[in-house]
């Protein structure tokens, strides 16, 4: 039989798979589950892979995943959450403006460098404001300043350690009662470097160093919470102030402009126009508008499925997009409207013509599994935004609850009738003034996933990995090797994907982690 072989150096290898564009340009619409990608060449570790990547064009992220504006899946806790791991959260509308902007000023305060405009309460005020505002903030630890503003001079400072064990029946106790006066502070000038007050903070013990100018004002705080975070979470997405980074959603009425001012002195540092089809006059006019008001905000445009949807709204001055339509796991806009279009190929599309504009695109629906979130990157996406797969995590809103033994918490999607109770959520879908309103969404609910501190890691090390097998060191290179061809990716049949996953078994348990 060996004269059947050819014999010979190993230089000729056959060309095999197809490019992006052959796959992705032929007519029939993909899902993630449709196509495959064929390693490559490994000369690296896992964990040399470099995630960084683009959410829009002044922000970028260690960690290329963001949370969705539903009610079910981001508010402060996920916001902060993500933040914490590299990732950005965008609080939902579906709430009143002043909400939704205590959301977002609550994830800004979360953890900080030198705190600007810290809380502050004056002598009068008493120790049942301050567990008001630990209810609120998160924590206890407040500057006392003569008149109770942020620039007043400082008197003294209270924590929950000096009232930890009054009675009741004292919380009307005024602060200058309790507090630890100025003389026994350690404080800081205006001239010292955040590296000498963590120095300072770390070597006095003490809870808060405050930072004064010559005549004794409040300038700044530094709070030593935030050293051992900047330590227990080194890929942290921060701002240039050192403050986590948060997101939110408006919509694109022109009574969100009042929302839209309340979250910009909240800090927001991203906007997204939340809409299920993002290609409109409506969103164009509110783009501009933003650009012209706020320059420094960044704003995300969509939702968008095609190059031709994309362009007006890059034209309009976006700094972002999100792309999807119909392909969220609890969204029907494809089976009520018939409009939408499978997630892959709206991926593919519209990254490969807004790259060109410098434009970054987030891949949003039709996340179910860490290998979606690698072929999402792989077809020019530079985030994946995730709504399902970090519902029911410890971080999400709402209670857990047992069915047939099972921990689950509810999860519903924005234009569910639900959800559409809230004027907010109606507009996301042009339905408001609808006499009969028609659902894009359904409601349901998903099984408990844990903390997204133990969930979001699971994630990016698949990801790492995936990129490994790829042959890609980082998601810049992996972006690369798609748009020149090295990329070769695989047609799967509907028999390749019952192969491709479990099968032949009695039974099996499939971990969530």
């Amino acid at each position: 039989m060996t004269e059947y072989l050819i014999s010979g150096e190993t230089s000729y290898v056959p060309e095999d798979g197809l490019t992006a564009t052959q796959l992705l340009n032929n007519g029939d619409g993909l899902t993630y589950n449709d196509f495959l990608i064929l390693p490559g060449f490994i000369d690296f570790s896992a964990d040399q892979v470099d995630m960084t990547s683009a959410l829009t064009k002044k922000i970028s992220l260690k960690t290329p995943m963001v949370s969705s504006p539903m009610d079910t899946v981001t508010e402060s806790d996920m916001a902060i959450g993500i933040a914490l791991l590299g990732g950005m959260g965008f609080i939902h509308a579906n709430c009143t403006p002043e909400k939704q902007a205590s959301y977002v000023r609550r994830v800004k305060r979360y953890e900080q460098g030198f705190i600007q405009n810290p809380v502050t309460l004056g002598p009068k005020n008493t120790v049942e404001d301050v567990k008001l505002l630990k209810t609120q903030y998160g924590f206890s630890g407040i500057p006392i300043t003569e008149d109770g503003l942020s620039n007043g001079r400082l008197v003294g400072l209270v924590s929950s350690r000096d009232f930890d064990f009054l009675p009741c029946k004292d919380k009307g106790v005024l602060l200058e009662k309790v507090m630890t006066p100025l003389s026994e502070l350690i404080f800081a000038d205006t001239s010292v470097t955040l590296a000498e007050a963590n120095a300072t903070l770390s070597k006095s013990k003490k809870g808060k160093l405050p930072i004064v100018d010559k005549d004794g004002n409040l300038v700044s705080l530094i709070a030593r919470t935030d050293l051992k975070k900047n330590r227990n979470f080194p890929l942290a997405s921060k701002d240039d102030h050192k403050q986590l980074l948060c997101g939110a959603a408006i919509s694109t009425h022109e009574e969100d402009r009042h929302r839209l001012s309340l979250l910009v002195d909240a800090g927001v540092d991203a906007v997204i126009l939340d809409s299920s089809q993002g290609n409109s006059i409506y969103q164009i006019e509110m783009v501009k508008y933003i650009k012209q008001t706020y320059q420094d905000l960044q704003v995300i445009g969509g939702n968008v499925v095609t190059a031709a949807q994309a362009k007006n709204l890059i034209d309009a001055g976006v700094d972002g997009l999100r792309v999807g339509m119909g392909s969220g796991s609890i969204c029907i806009t494809q089976e009520v409207m018939a409009v939408g279009r499978p997630q892959a190929t709206a991926v593919y599309k519209v990254a490969e013509y807004a790259r060109r504009f410098g434009v970054p695109v987030i891949a949003d629906g039709g996340i179910q599994n860490v290998g979606h979130i690698t072929k999402a990157l792989a077809l020019g996406a530079t985030t994946v935004m995730m709504g399902s797969l970090l519902a029911a995590t410890s971080e999400s809103p709402g209670e857990y609850f047992y069915s047939d033994g099972v921990r689950l918490k509810k999860y519903r999607g924005m234009g569910s009738i639900d959800a559409m109770e809230n004027r907010a959520s109606q507009a996301r879908y042009f339905g408001e003034k609808d006499k009969v309103r028609v659902a894009q969404g359904v409601s349901g609910s998903v099984q408990d996933k844990g903390s997204i501190h133990t969930f979001i890691p699971y994630l990016v090390s698949g990801l790492q990995h995936g990129c490994q097998d790829i042959g890609a060191k980082s998601l810049s290179q992996l972006r690369s090797m798609m748009y020149t061809g090295e990329l070769r990716l695989e047609k799967r049949t509907a028999s390749a994907q019952v192969e491709g996953g479990v099968h032949g078994l009695h039974s099996f348990e499939k971990p969530h982690v």
